[in-house]
């Protein structure tokens, strides 16, 4: 296993000028030795360039990449002692479940007693123990892809093991199934694990990190209860959330801050300014009229989604959600109620970034 520094910018294109020629923009990063580490973002956001600039399939246009403190810029993947797997599943279909997740200790002249010692272990992690002796070619392609993710952590000796969206092909009870199991493997065996994804729900189930990634940029990196609880900038808050935070443009003058046509206390001093409020759906709270940090909303929908009602309502220019527990006495379309938007939970953002 390997502490991971990387200090550099990748595009694709020979003379970058503008931050849209690059995919990947200058940054500075770090993944500790034997930590479980997400890349979490949209589709082009930069992920899976990273890793496989991590893994050595790609040279950084500018700056470096170290392992434990050796600068492995221009080395092979080999070279780095990466393991990788991919979206789609990479075998051998003419050989057995076995003689797969062997073959990478073969390649390394591994002995052949720890070969099936090792082999037995991450098969059993795995649940392939009851299909080590079948043919790879009559397996499913979930079995395919458990298979690949073996491939990849059978090796001890590994810097790290780099996945890329390896669930996508997945039955989704399997892929909660295995995400599972990838946390317990990861505790057990201590390997480095970084994982590309643009599902939250794996990034923040299986991360103890996780980096938050927008047009190239490292926007954020946290535990998922940071990322949840402060977001430190707007795009975190819309991304990482089902419904995501909500935002409602305001203004801090003099010590008050004016949201729309209602003047609100608020727990910290603001800069002054245009700010937008952010409060996430499950912080968002019903509350008598007069309330201090409470604006009025006119309610647009409300969907009840067996674990609470998901209310929608229209307050000063922005469509907030807010989700309410079972039970609680459900206005009607078109009735107005107070929504408390100021409190604890409340997070403020001046130019798109959270204010300290």
């Amino acid at each position: 296993m390997a502490r991971i520094d990387l200090d550099l910018a990748h595009a694709y294109r020979s003379d970058p000028k503008a931050d849209s020629d690059y995919a990947l923009l200058p940054l500075k990063m770090s993944f500790s030795d034997g930590g479980a580490y997400a890349l979490l973002g949209p589709s082009g956001c930069g992920k899976t360039t990273m890793l496989n600039i991590i893994s050595g399939l790609l040279t950084p246009s500018q700056g470096s990449v170290k392992f434990d403190g050796q600068d492995v810029t221009r080395q092979t993947p080999q070279q780095r002692n990466i393991a990788q797997v991919f979206q789609f599943p990479v075998i051998y279909d003419t050989m057995t479940v076995a003689q797969n997740l062997a073959f990478p200790l073969r390649n390394r002249g591994v002995p052949a007693a720890r070969i099936r010692e090792r082999v037995a272990r991450i098969a059993d992690m795995l649940e392939l123990t009851g299909q080590l002796d079948q043919r790879a070619a009559g397996l499913s392609a979930d079995a395919k892809q458990k298979i690949s993710l073996g491939r990849g952590l059978v090796r001890e000796d590994v810097s790290a093991v780099l996945f890329d969206e390896p669930l996508t092909v997945i039955d989704p009870h399997l892929k909660w199934q295995l995400r599972r199991k990838l946390k317990e493997i990861h505790r057990e065996l201590k390997l480095t694990l970084i994982y590309v994804t643009h599902d939250q729900v794996e990034a923040l189930t299986f991360a103890d990190e996780v980096v938050v990634m927008s047009r190239g940029r490292a926007v954020q990196v946290g535990t998922a209860e940071a990322l949840f609880q402060r977001p430190e900038h707007t795009f975190v808050g819309h991304f990482i959330g089902s419904p995501g935070m909500n935002f409602m443009p305001a203004d801090s003058r003099r010590g008050h801050l004016h949201l729309g046509g209602v003047d609100l206390t608020t727990p910290q001093s603001l800069p002054e300014g245009e700010l937008k409020v952010g409060i996430r759906p499950e912080h968002l709270k019903l509350v008598d009229e007069g309330d201090p940090g409470a604006v009025p909303a006119t309610v647009l929908a409300e969907q009840d989604i067996g674990t609470c009602i998901l209310l929608t309502a229209q307050a000063q220019g922005a469509t907030l959600k807010a989700r309410l527990p079972n039970g609680t006495a459900q206005p009607a379309v078109g009735e107005t109620v107070w929504l408390r938007v100021i409190d604890l939970n409340t997070c403020f953002y001046q130019d798109e970034k959270l204010v300290a």
